[in-house]
């Protein structure tokens, strides 16, 4: 893997990330487009580095609701209960993901990091968003009445948001489309649905990170980082992830203040229809 190779990979983890469009759907795709799939071997450390990477994501989050984060922490010390609310709840949605990705994580690298699962997936996703853009659309007028610590949304919804987060092991599905689709579901407005969203993934993305680096790294370590170019492409990607992950994130934010998801549905059934129709024309060879 080149250091361009990671700038765009970079690139498209940091865009796609909190976009309902699935961030590890489109670094498959990209890496399959970029050929670093076609070696057995290496295709399984680029399939690493493309969960690695989202550590990138995970600054931006942490910079961009750092007044969140402190809540938490001041409500682990007993000195504020709703961060101390919010915490309980993104711990029990973040509880599914965590124990079910453990138990399948093998089987899910290598039956369903593949172009066609993910082109499914991608094409499942926009349909479905495009059948519910009319009714979120309806509901940013909620937004005016939400509350600010997300006492409306019960613990066992934030459960129920755990369990859909899960369904999004799958490649192509887009852990922030049923995130999202799920706050929205049980009470909180898209703006404020796509903010538990993004607050969510810092543990999930957090633990995805450091179970990948630990499996990854756990034989050799120097061989590992060798295999993705060594120790810079993969340090300039993540950081190229972090500073667009930002960027994204508040254009979403700004964005679902004004309408719905049927642009992010669209995207996606063209993406899946056009790489679908050129690997079934024999244009594309998998």
């Amino acid at each position: 893997m080149t250091i361009l190779d990671a700038i765009i990979l970079g690139l498209v983890e940091g865009i796609t990330e909190y976009l309902p469009v699935s961030s590890t759907g489109h670094l498959i795709l990209t890496s399959w487009l970029l050929g670093l799939s076609e070696d057995p071997a290496q295709k399984q450390s680029i399939d690493s580095f493309n969960i690695i990477i989202q550590g990138g994501a995970i600054l931006a989050v942490l910079g961009l609701y750092w007044k969140r984060v402190q809540s938490m922490v001041k409500g682990l010390a007993g000195r504020d209960p709703a961060g101390r609310a919010l915490f309980i709840k993104l711990v029990l949605a973040f509880l599914p993901a965590a124990i079910l990705g453990v138990l399948f994580d093998d089987v899910i690298e290598e039956r369903l990091f593949r172009p066609i699962p993910v082109l499914i997936a991608l094409g499942g996703g926009g349909v479905l968003l495009l059948l519910l853009a009319p009714k979120i659309r309806s509901l940013v007028a909620r937004e005016a009445n939400e509350t600010d610590d997300f006492s409306n949304l019960p613990y066992r919804a934030a459960i129920a948001i755990g369990f859909m987060q899960a369904i999004a092991m799958w490649p192509g599905t887009s852990r922030s489309m049923v995130t999202i689709l799920g706050g929205i579901l049980f009470g909180l407005s898209p703006r404020r649905a796509a903010e538990f969203s993004f607050l969510l993934g810092l543990p999930t993305l957090g633990g995805a990170c450091c179970y990948k680096l630990l499996k990854a790294g756990k034989d050799d370590p120097a061989a590992f980082l060798a295999s993705l170019g060594g120790p810079i492409p993969v340090a300039v990607g993540i950081a190229v992830a972090a500073i667009s992950a930002a960027i994204a994130v508040k254009w979403l934010v700004g964005y679902l203040s004004r309408g719905g998801f049927a642009a992010f549905g669209w995207w996606r059934v063209a993406v899946a229809a056009a790489l679908g129709a050129a690997i079934f024309s024999g244009k594309m060879t998998l």
